[in-house]
Protein backbone atom coordinates (compact mmCIF):
# COMPACT_ATOMS: atom_id res chain seq x y z
CA UNK A 1 0.00 0.00 0.00
CA UNK A 2 2.73 2.46 0.80
CA UNK A 3 5.27 3.74 -1.67
CA UNK A 4 8.87 4.63 -1.05
CA UNK A 5 11.80 5.77 -3.12
CA UNK A 6 14.59 3.34 -3.79
CA UNK A 7 18.02 4.00 -5.33
CA UNK A 8 17.09 3.06 -8.88
CA UNK A 9 13.39 2.27 -8.65
CA UNK A 10 10.25 3.64 -7.14
CA UNK A 11 8.94 0.89 -4.81
CA UNK A 12 5.25 0.12 -4.29
CA UNK A 13 3.88 -2.34 -1.72
CA UNK A 14 0.90 -4.54 -2.52
CA UNK A 15 -0.80 -6.78 0.03
CA UNK A 16 -2.92 -9.88 -0.58
CA UNK A 17 -5.48 -10.15 2.21
CA UNK A 18 -8.06 -12.84 2.96
CA UNK A 19 -11.61 -11.40 3.06
CA UNK A 20 -13.31 -14.58 4.25
CA UNK A 21 -12.52 -18.23 4.74
CA UNK A 22 -12.27 -20.11 1.45
CA UNK A 23 -14.88 -22.65 0.39
CA UNK A 24 -13.96 -26.30 0.43
CA UNK A 25 -13.97 -28.33 -2.76
CA UNK A 26 -15.71 -31.30 -1.19
CA UNK A 27 -18.35 -33.55 -2.78
CA UNK A 28 -21.74 -33.84 -1.06
CA UNK A 29 -24.28 -36.66 -1.63
CA UNK A 30 -26.62 -34.02 -3.15
CA UNK A 31 -24.13 -33.56 -6.00
CA UNK A 32 -22.76 -30.19 -4.93
CA UNK A 33 -19.01 -29.83 -4.85
CA UNK A 34 -18.64 -26.94 -2.39
CA UNK A 35 -18.90 -26.69 1.36
CA UNK A 36 -18.34 -23.90 3.86
CA UNK A 37 -17.39 -23.73 7.52
CA UNK A 38 -20.38 -21.43 8.07
CA UNK A 39 -20.08 -19.95 11.55
CA UNK A 40 -16.99 -22.05 12.19
CA UNK A 41 -17.82 -24.74 14.73
CA UNK A 42 -15.96 -27.68 16.20
CA UNK A 43 -17.48 -30.81 17.68
CA UNK A 44 -15.57 -32.34 20.57
CA UNK A 45 -16.49 -35.82 21.78
CA UNK A 46 -14.84 -37.73 24.62
CA UNK A 47 -14.74 -41.50 24.72
CA UNK A 48 -13.15 -42.37 28.04
CA UNK A 49 -9.72 -40.78 28.03
CA UNK A 50 -9.70 -40.34 24.26
CA UNK A 51 -10.96 -37.30 22.33
CA UNK A 52 -12.36 -36.85 18.87
CA UNK A 53 -12.36 -33.31 17.45
CA UNK A 54 -14.08 -32.47 14.16
CA UNK A 55 -14.50 -29.25 12.21
CA UNK A 56 -18.09 -29.02 11.01
CA UNK A 57 -18.71 -27.98 7.41
CA UNK A 58 -21.95 -27.39 5.57
CA UNK A 59 -22.88 -28.00 1.92
CA UNK A 60 -23.59 -24.70 0.14
CA UNK A 61 -26.52 -26.26 -1.77
CA UNK A 62 -28.41 -28.51 0.67
CA UNK A 63 -26.97 -27.33 4.03
CA UNK A 64 -26.06 -30.93 4.99
CA UNK A 65 -23.44 -30.98 7.76
CA UNK A 66 -20.28 -33.07 7.46
CA UNK A 67 -17.34 -33.53 9.81
CA UNK A 68 -13.66 -33.11 9.03
CA UNK A 69 -11.45 -35.05 11.42
CA UNK A 70 -9.05 -32.76 13.29
CA UNK A 71 -8.04 -35.22 16.05
CA UNK A 72 -9.14 -38.85 16.26
CA UNK A 73 -8.71 -41.03 19.34
CA UNK A 74 -6.27 -38.55 20.86
CA UNK A 75 -5.43 -38.94 24.56
CA UNK A 76 -6.96 -36.03 26.50
CA UNK A 77 -3.66 -35.24 28.21
CA UNK A 78 -1.84 -34.87 24.89
CA UNK A 79 -3.85 -31.73 24.01
CA UNK A 80 -2.86 -28.41 25.52
CA UNK A 81 -5.70 -27.32 27.88
CA UNK A 82 -5.87 -23.86 26.25
CA UNK A 83 -6.22 -25.46 22.80
CA UNK A 84 -8.92 -27.80 24.09
CA UNK A 85 -10.85 -24.81 25.51
CA UNK A 86 -10.47 -23.07 22.13
CA UNK A 87 -11.98 -26.12 20.39
CA UNK A 88 -14.84 -26.23 22.90
CA UNK A 89 -15.55 -22.48 22.57
CA UNK A 90 -15.36 -22.53 18.74
CA UNK A 91 -12.52 -19.99 18.66
CA UNK A 92 -12.70 -18.36 15.21
CA UNK A 93 -8.93 -17.86 14.92
CA UNK A 94 -8.47 -21.59 15.57
CA UNK A 95 -11.16 -22.39 12.99
CA UNK A 96 -9.20 -20.39 10.39
CA UNK A 97 -5.82 -21.93 11.33
CA UNK A 98 -7.32 -25.42 11.28
CA UNK A 99 -9.04 -24.96 7.92
CA UNK A 100 -5.89 -23.49 6.33
CA UNK A 101 -3.71 -26.37 7.58
CA UNK A 102 -2.55 -28.38 4.53
CA UNK A 103 -2.32 -31.57 6.64
CA UNK A 104 -6.05 -31.34 7.45
CA UNK A 105 -6.86 -30.99 3.74
CA UNK A 106 -4.76 -34.04 2.86
CA UNK A 107 -6.23 -36.21 5.63
CA UNK A 108 -9.80 -35.24 4.78
CA UNK A 109 -9.33 -35.14 1.00
CA UNK A 110 -10.49 -31.64 0.15
CA UNK A 111 -9.02 -28.60 -1.54
CA UNK A 112 -9.60 -24.95 -0.76
CA UNK A 113 -11.47 -22.80 -3.28
CA UNK A 114 -10.10 -19.25 -2.86
CA UNK A 115 -12.27 -17.61 -5.57
CA UNK A 116 -13.77 -14.43 -4.11
CA UNK A 117 -12.10 -15.00 -0.72
CA UNK A 118 -9.27 -12.46 -1.03
CA UNK A 119 -8.45 -9.01 -2.30
CA UNK A 120 -5.38 -7.12 -3.40
CA UNK A 121 -4.62 -3.85 -1.67
CA UNK A 122 -2.47 -1.74 -3.93
CA UNK A 123 -1.51 1.89 -4.30
CA UNK A 124 -2.25 3.88 -7.44
CA UNK A 125 0.62 3.73 -9.90
CA UNK A 126 2.08 7.19 -10.47
CA UNK A 127 5.70 6.20 -10.58
CA UNK A 128 8.50 6.89 -13.01
CA UNK A 129 9.65 3.96 -15.12
CA UNK A 130 10.85 1.45 -14.18
CA UNK A 131 9.32 0.78 -10.78
CA UNK A 132 9.45 -2.14 -8.37
CA UNK A 133 6.44 -3.73 -6.67
CA UNK A 134 6.79 -5.86 -3.53
CA UNK A 135 3.84 -8.21 -2.93
CA UNK A 136 3.19 -9.49 0.59
CA UNK A 137 0.68 -12.07 1.81
CA UNK A 138 -1.16 -11.81 5.14
CA UNK A 139 -2.64 -15.30 4.64
CA UNK A 140 -1.52 -18.25 2.48
CA UNK A 141 -3.76 -17.33 -0.47
CA UNK A 142 -2.53 -19.21 -3.56
CA UNK A 143 -2.35 -16.92 -6.62
CA UNK A 144 -0.71 -16.99 -10.01
CA UNK A 145 1.55 -13.90 -10.05
CA UNK A 146 0.98 -13.10 -13.74
CA UNK A 147 -2.81 -13.11 -13.25
CA UNK A 148 -2.55 -10.94 -10.14
CA UNK A 149 -0.27 -8.45 -11.93
CA UNK A 150 -2.40 -8.37 -15.09
CA UNK A 151 -5.55 -7.69 -13.08
CA UNK A 152 -3.94 -5.05 -10.84
CA UNK A 153 -2.27 -3.15 -13.69
CA UNK A 154 -5.13 -3.61 -16.18
CA UNK A 155 -2.90 -5.22 -18.80
CA UNK A 156 -3.01 -8.55 -20.64
CA UNK A 157 -1.03 -11.57 -19.46
CA UNK A 158 1.00 -11.33 -22.69
CA UNK A 159 1.87 -7.76 -21.78
CA UNK A 160 2.90 -8.99 -18.32
CA UNK A 161 5.38 -11.37 -19.97
CA UNK A 162 6.88 -8.51 -22.01
CA UNK A 163 6.97 -5.79 -19.32
CA UNK A 164 7.49 -7.59 -16.01
CA UNK A 165 10.81 -8.85 -14.68
CA UNK A 166 10.24 -10.95 -11.55
CA UNK A 167 12.39 -12.47 -8.84
CA UNK A 168 10.75 -15.87 -9.48
CA UNK A 169 8.75 -17.53 -12.28
CA UNK A 170 5.47 -15.65 -12.73
CA UNK A 171 3.50 -18.64 -14.06
CA UNK A 172 3.77 -20.74 -10.87
CA UNK A 173 1.19 -20.46 -8.11
CA UNK A 174 2.55 -18.96 -4.92
CA UNK A 175 1.27 -17.93 -1.50
CA UNK A 176 4.43 -16.20 -0.34
CA UNK A 177 5.79 -12.75 -1.04
CA UNK A 178 7.51 -11.87 -4.29
CA UNK A 179 8.63 -8.74 -6.10
CA UNK A 180 8.90 -7.61 -9.69
CA UNK A 181 9.92 -4.64 -11.80
CA UNK A 182 7.49 -2.99 -14.22
CA UNK A 183 9.18 -1.72 -17.39
CA UNK A 184 7.70 0.98 -19.64
CA UNK A 185 5.49 -0.03 -22.57
CA UNK A 186 7.39 -0.20 -25.86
Amino acid sequence: MSAQSHRDHFVLSWTVRRTRLPLLALRCPCGAESATTGEGRFRVNANGKLLHVWLLVRCVRCARTSKLAVHERTPVRSLDPARLRAFESNDQALVARTLLDPALARRNRFALDWRGAWRLESAAVEAAWPYRVAVGFLDPVPVRPERLIAHALGISRGEVERRIKGDRPLHRTTSTGFSFVVLPAL
